[in-house]
């Protein structure tokens, strides 16, 4: 099984997205291990985007997370001044998080309104049956709250 894989795209500022794992593999987990964001309009420009991605059953808003709600596992901003030709690309990331369901991603470009290109990067975990279960129990009570 390959290790490491990619899921990437463009969403509407303001809109969600469901990142999909219904399709895992028996005994496997997944590890979010990066999550980054990047304008989707022409430079020079100013943006502040922001994004989250939880395995809780609503999406958070990017504008306000809470780190204390432990079904968000990543929170992301990237903002770009022209003003000040300065760039800042932060997240973080609960990277012991174990998936075995569906995330939900959202996002929003403060600024401007336009999309938001994202990209996530996860690791494959090899799960014993117990492990599986207790994942898999971890996760379903958080998306059930």
């Amino acid at each position: 099984m390959n290790k490491e894989f990619v899921m990437r795209g463009q969403t509407a500022s303001g809109e969600t997205e469901v990142l999909n794992f219904s399709g895992y593999k028996p005994g496997y987990a997944y590890r979010l291990v990066e999550f980054v964001l990047f304008p989707s309009t022409g430079f020079p420009s100013t943006d502040e985007l922001a994004g989250t991605i939880t395995a809780g059953k609503t999406a958070v808003a990017p504008t306000d997370p809470n780190f204390n709600n432990e079904g968000l596992i990543g929170s992301a901003i990237f903002q770009i001044h022209n003003t000040y030709h300065s760039v800042n690309n932060t997240s973080v990331i609960n990277d012991t998080f174990l998936i075995t369901q569906n995330l939900i991603l959202m996002v929003i470009n403060a600024s401007a309104g336009t999309p938001v290109n994202w990209q996530c990067r996860f690791v494959a975990e090899k799960m014993s049956g117990p492990e599986e279960a207790v994942a898999n129990y971890k996760q379903f009570t958080i998306s059930d709250d």
